[in-house]
């Protein structure tokens, strides 16, 4: 590594050209672990999730035999709590991160620069623009899309499936006493139930589109996204010139 550039071997028999990384530290350690604990509840939730809205047929037998749905609900439960706390932790590492951990929970939405490199990644995306743009941090699009499609409806799910969850508690728990006020909202119970279904559905939107564009980008922009939430560094991996 010269000057923060890490050089490859020169080209070889058949031609091949050799290929400049230079290397960023973007994404520091409590980000990295908040993303793949994140991951991993959000997973667990969509699936628990789905099978609460939609049970399985009821079974013959005793029911202290058959407690299914009661681990099913424990696991949402669980993994409802491990997500809120977790993201409580990452809006501390907003103030205590660098830049780059601050990024998905704004939109520098009076910026005319701003816009315009929306518009660029989108027609990147879109196959109609010829490269991309660099970036250290999130891309504009990946910055919009991350604030719209996920930090926004992930703050709504956590509120009102505590508020669901303080239903069971009963109303002199910390849960109704912190949450209760979403049912002077929507009084019904059920409106809140389906909204937080359709919550679930934005979130599964959001994921799809999540890995789809990190494994595109780590194929045709030539820049490192998965492997950076891993190590923490973006590798821009730019063909030397001839």
């Amino acid at each position: 590594m010269v000057d923060g550039i890490q050089v490859a071997g020169v080209g070889d028999a058949h031609g091949a050209r050799a290929v400049e990384r230079q290397t960023v530290y973007v994404y520091e350690a409590p980000v990295r672990v908040w993303h793949w604990v994140n991951a991993l509840c959000i997973t667990v939730l969509f699936v628990t999730g789905y099978f609460i809205a939609s049970p399985f047929p009821s079974v013959t037998g005793d029911a202290s035999s058959s407690f299914l749905m009661g681990y099913i609900r424990f696991a949402h439960f669980a993994a409802g709590q491990v997500l809120a706390a977790f993201y409580l932790l990452r809006i501390y590492w907003i103030f205590a991160g660098n830049a780059h951990g601050r990024q998905i929970f704004y939109v520098p939405f009076w910026s005319a620069e701003y816009w315009a490199g929306v518009a660029h990644e989108a027609a990147w995306y879109l196959f109609l623009a010829k490269a991309p743009k660099k970036y250290v941090g999130h891309n504009p699009l990946a910055q919009l899309i991350m604030f719209s499609m996920f930090t926004v409806p992930l703050i709504f799910m956590i509120v009102t499936g505590f508020a669901l969850y303080s239903e069971g508690e009963g109303i002199d728990s910390w849960q109704y006493k912190a949450f209760g006020w979403v049912f002077l909202i929507w009084p019904n119970s059920q409106e809140v139930h389906t909204l937080h279904h359709l919550g679930m559905w934005v979130l599964v939107t959001f994921t799809i589109i999540h890995i789809y564009a990190a494994v595109r980008e780590d194929i045709v922009s030539r820049q490192s996204i998965i492997s950076s939430m891993i190590s923490g560094e973006r590798i821009f991996k730019d063909e030397a010139a001839e």
